[in-house]
């Protein structure tokens, strides 16, 4: 760990920035790295009666994959859909931080729990990643019925470049994405700091929204979820890290826009990294309970298996 922290720290004096930016998105994305690179999911112990259904292609590139896992005797079970992060460009659906906590504390209780893959950087701009979360979830919505679960109640979430695309496929869910792309519940976005694109690259901005976002405003505008939002857009739980500004700023202007439509958002801020708003999410606890009151706002079969 602490070579990971003097290379992050080498690499962000190269990219002009304080030792204190590394809480951001700079050391999480090295993090995230080596976290792809080592130990998942797929090699831990599941908690008892789960069952894990690997790589069921959603495409025909091998990165269009996720991973379902079921309770035992599901019956119309809402599914909650999770999209990892890592700046656009790294991660992994069976990373522990993105899968083992809320496996065992929602799949434990009824829920079904999907965790995606997803095309990536250099291969792969963001709105193709959109396109893929979208197949992603329609290929699953299709599918549900063949685990014990309701198409009509998927949840999605995300965290970090994961949280900027169900935010904006929940903010545009555009039949062009997925034809048979069905409504969902809800979304759950884990400390986004990317939810205007706009206002981020018109200003001094860390690098690694240069690849991806590249320099041309009209991409900018297209890939901004606050932008985006439109009337009729299901509730959304906007995360972030209080040791985050520019996270929680986002996530509030966020909220503010749909409060001018009239869609339900709301912020939750935390006094966690922006790696724990991601691996701490399931642990038992006060962040856990309020994540778990949204999504029992969301559905009354939610409600019943969270009581």
């Amino acid at each position: 760990m602490k070579r990971l922290h003097l290379c992050a720290i080498g690499l962000a004096l190269l990219l002009g920035l304080s030792e204190a930016s590394l809480a951001g998105p700079l050391l999480d994305r090295l993090r995230e790295r080596r976290a792809a690179q080592g130990s998942s999911a797929a090699g831990s112990t599941l908690p008892a009666g789960v069952e894990r259904l690997e790589n069921i292609a959603y495409g025909s590139d091998p990165a269009q994959a996720f991973d379902v896992y079921l309770p035992p005797n599901a019956q119309n079970a809402p599914v909650i859909f999770m999209v990892h992060g890592g700046a656009w460009a790294v991660g992994d659906k069976a990373m522990g931080r993105v899968v083992d906590a809320k496996v065992a504390r929602w799949v434990s209780r009824g829920f079904i729990f999907i965790s995606a893959n997803y095309r990536m950087l250099p291969a792969a701009a963001p709105d193709v990643q959109l396109r893929d979360v979208a197949l992603a979830v329609a290929t699953a919505q299709r599918k549900a019925g063949e685990w014990g679960g309701d198409a009509r109640r998927f949840i999605l979430m995300g965290h970090s470049a994961g949280a900027h695309l169900v935010a904006l496929l929940a903010a545009t869910p555009h039949p062009a994405y997925a034809p048979d792309l069905q409504p969902v519940l809800g979304t759950v976005a884990l400390d986004s700091a990317a939810m205007n694109i706009v206002e981020i690259m018109s200003q001094k901005h860390y690098r690694l929204y240069d690849k991806p976002f590249g320099t041309d405003p009209a991409y900018w505008r297209s890939m901004s979820p606050t932008l985006n939002l439109a009337a009729g857009a299901a509730p959304l739980l906007a995360v972030c890290s209080s040791r985050r500004d520019e996270s929680c700023l986002q996530a509030t202007r966020f909220v503010e826009k749909a409060s001018q439509l009239g869609v339900r958002a709301e912020v939750l801020k935390e006094n966690l990294s922006h790696g724990e708003i991601n691996s701490q999410l399931g642990v038992p606890g006060a962040y856990t309970a309020a994540v778990e009151k949204f999504i029992a706002g969301l559905d009354r079969e939610s409600a019943r298996l969270l009581r």
